[in-house]
């Protein structure tokens, strides 16, 4: 019985702290936008995968660069294709980038993060320098050189964001890993024999989280941005495949005959980079215990169900 009490699954813990995360977020007006925005572009992105207004394969000769109606909303381009179902499988596509790059940053930051913090100097210090000389390399330029080899791929566009934003990444965190990283609980996390790696996930890592969280939100929006700037020059996503940044490009050569025509595609960009921005501040606010009484109330009270077994024993 007392195995059972004091061995509670991990997992329902963290559905608890996420649900009073996610609680929190909801509270406050700007995380609730976030939330709502986030959950209707994972609706639509989802819906395009199996159904668009119009097909997107279904071209009109006879009917091109025609002006928005109530058959094709935001009208047609030079093949006659409907805008509208373009910009919505638009946003899947730019979904998946997001994710992606947000997931290849956090993965390149933390390793390089963990080589920045190490207790070799020599290490430290030339993974700084390297970091520092590699920053300066715009996103543009690496896309550029991706380009090359490469084409113009989905994959060119994320591995251009995800190598020049988890390198600023890490080089952002680094000041908070590094303070981390010289304290009393490392050494003596140290001392008592754990592991370079269980040190710097358990005890580094965590205390990061909060420059992490606001930096991946800024590189989930930055990167949405940048797909649709390196499509809008050619070398981002490929003809043919929808996305924001086609959208607008497509969108682009109707201004002088339908100008309304490209607001749709860069409002709708606009009003995702604010969500993701809004997320990031919101999340970090929502998960330090610092700033949300609540969480910390459910701290508490896990160690008052943690210790009651001790001291029945």
């Amino acid at each position: 019985m007392q195995l059972s009490r004091s061995s509670q699954p991990g997992s329902g813990r963290s559905r608890a702290v996420w649900r009073v995360v996610l609680a929190t977020m909801w509270a406050h007006g700007t995380g609730r936008f976030a939330l709502v925005v986030m959950a209707l572009w994972t609706a639509i992105a989802l819906v395009s995968l199996f159904w668009t207004p119009v097909p997107l394969g279904l071209t009109d000769g006879f009917n091109v660069w025609a002006a928005p109606s109530l058959t094709h909303i935001m009208g047609t381009d030079g093949t006659g294709a409907d805008m509208f179902s373009w910009l919505i499988a638009g946003m899947g596509t730019d979904l998946f980038i997001v994710i992606v790059t947000v997931a290849l940053t956090a993965a390149l930051g933390l390793l390089v993060e963990s080589l920045m913090v190490s207790r070799s100097v020599a290490l430290s210090q030339g993974s700084i320098v390297t970091v520092d000389a590699l920053i300066s390399i715009p996103t543009m330029l690496i896309a550029l050189m991706l380009a090359a080899p490469l084409g113009a791929t989905v994959i060119g566009v994320i591995l251009a964001c995800g190598i020049g934003y988890g390198l600023n990444l890490a080089r952002v965190a680094r000041p908070a890993a590094l303070l981390a990283a010289r304290s009393a609980y490392v050494e003596s996390a140290r001392a008592n024999g754990a592991s370079a790696v269980r040190v710097f996930f358990t005890h580094i890592v965590p205390n990061c989280m909060p420059v992490m969280i606001v930096q991946l939100s800024l590189s989930a929006g930055t990167a949405l941005l940048a797909e649709a700037g390196l499509t809008y020059l050619g070398i981002g996503v490929p003809s043919g495949t929808p996305s924001l940044g086609r959208s607008i490009a497509t969108s682009v050569s109707l201004i002088t005959v339908h100008p309304t025509t490209v607001i749709w595609p860069g409002l709708t960009a606009t009003i995702l980079v604010v969500a993701l921005n809004l997320l990031g501040d919101n999340l970090r606010d929502a998960i330090d215990p610092l700033r949300n009484p609540a969480l910390r109330q459910l701290g508490h009270a896990v160690q008052s169900s943690d210790a009651a077994p001790e001291r029945e024993a």
